[in-house]
């Protein structure tokens, strides 16, 4: 049974639907309204106030921190500097990703690791030989996600004009103050428009959550839920553990595996250093290719009007956004899946991120997808365009 977060006296209160989820065990808001439009509305246009305490939070400590976390994950981490945050992937030794998530440098030898799935057994077992210590503080750490257009007003009133705010830069931390309250406050966030972060003990919890509250009333703050995050992270082209890809640890057949590369994060990958977890085996493919390749698809609207146009029907898609696989295909052969989408109301376009074979991912290629309308499965045309498919300027203002 989910346990409550520490900002559930509020958040419970707010949530007018009744419409909650099972979130790494914690109850969590799918959405405060029975739709979720004014909330993605305000991550778009002005601001939405998130709960993300039920996040998995690692606390690694210790001389060899940087080495140990060097060595586990995709990204040479020993190159993070205090008061940085960068965002990788860990890797099996064949290679395959078990999580993604941000590595964020406290101090010089203090680091937090989010995590989507539990890794903290994963995290001591490497640890062995390492002078580090791995701590869970997943439950006692607290954190809100604070994103849109106005955050950055919204932040700064609530932290009381601090000006240090204002030359906090992308994927950095800082400490702050809100109200009588200690946090850290990080440029990061999951829906790709400017936004921040704000972990905390929970004992401040709602102090926090109030003074933000308060602070955002002249600024279009709204609370917000996972169902409009989930709409705004299709559009910013974010993948999700155990939707566009599953854990290495967790999957029953090999042929679910993937790698940094197949999943849109060979980025992450620093190949060339010491050697780390699954380092031969990138290696490996980096020189014979992967087979798969993650890739955004906009899909033809009017091709959509024309099939339920043949049953006397207006185009219907889900209410929101839709988190289940749909093949696509060349021809009659499939070549891959859709593994998540959603209508954009921003873009004014149906959008989703597919798994295809590698010869398939340039941009400007056409595939079809699947979809059915009136009980019959056809296919309709999907173009292969870059992600993200949204990228305000001002994420990284």
């Amino acid at each position: 049974m989910p346990v409550p977060t520490p900002f559930h006296p509020r958040t419970a209160a707010l949530c007018t639907s009744f419409r909650w989820k099972d979130w790494a065990g914690f109850y969590a808001v799918c959405s405060y309204d029975t739709n979720h439009d004014r909330e993605y509305f305000a991550f778009r246009h002005a601001a939405g106030l998130l709960d993300v305490s039920p996040l998995f939070k690692y606390r690694v400590e210790g001389r060899d921190a940087a080495e140990f976390l060097a060595f586990v994950m995709t990204r040479d981490i020993r190159k993070v500097k205090p008061r940085q945050v960068t965002y990788c992937c860990f890797c099996d030794s064949k290679g395959k990703v078990i999580d993604d998530g941000t590595v964020a440098r406290l101090e010089d030898s203090i680091y937090r690791v989010t995590s989507a799935s539990p890794s903290l057994r994963w995290l001591q077992e490497h640890a062995r030989g390492f002078s580090v210590e791995v701590t869970d503080e997943s439950e006692s750490v607290a954190a809100l996600a604070l994103q849109g257009p106005t955050s950055r007003n919204v932040l700064r009133e609530a932290c009381g004009g601090a000006g240090d705010l204002d030359s906090l830069r992308f994927f950095r931390i800082m400490e702050a103050r809100i109200g009588g309250a200690r946090v850290e406050v990080s440029r990061t966030g999951y829906t790709g428009d400017l936004g921040y972060e704000i972990w905390m003990k929970n004992e401040v919890a709602l102090e926090v959550w109030d003074r933000i509250q308060q602070a955002g009333e002249p600024h279009g703050l709204v609370p917000a839920g996972l169902d409009a995050l989930d709409v705004t992270r299709v559009e910013a082209g974010f993948i999700l553990q155990g939707v566009d890809y599953y854990s290495a640890t967790r999957c029953p057949i090999e042929s679910r595996k993937s790698s940094p590369f197949e999943i849109g994060l060979g980025w992450t990958v620093d190949l060339d250093r010491d050697p780390f977890l699954g380092q031969e085996a990138l290696r490996r493919e980096k020189t014979t290719g992967s087979r798969w390749a993650l890739v955004g698809l906009e899909i033809s609207w009017e091709e959509m009007e024309a099939l339920y146009e043949e049953h006397g029907l207006p185009p219907h898609l889900p209410a929101t956004a839709w988190r289940t696989a749909v093949p696509v295909y060349d021809g009659e052969r499939q070549i891959g899946r859709a593994t998540s989408g959603s209508w954009s109301p921003l873009l004014k376009q149906n959008l989703a991120l597919a798994s295809v074979e590698e010869r398939y991912s340039r941009p400007g290629t056409t595939i079809r997808i699947e979809h059915t309308a009136e009980f019959e499965r056809r296919t309709v045309t999907a173009k292969v365009v870059a992600r993200p498919f949204f990228d305000p300027e001002r994420k990284k203002a």
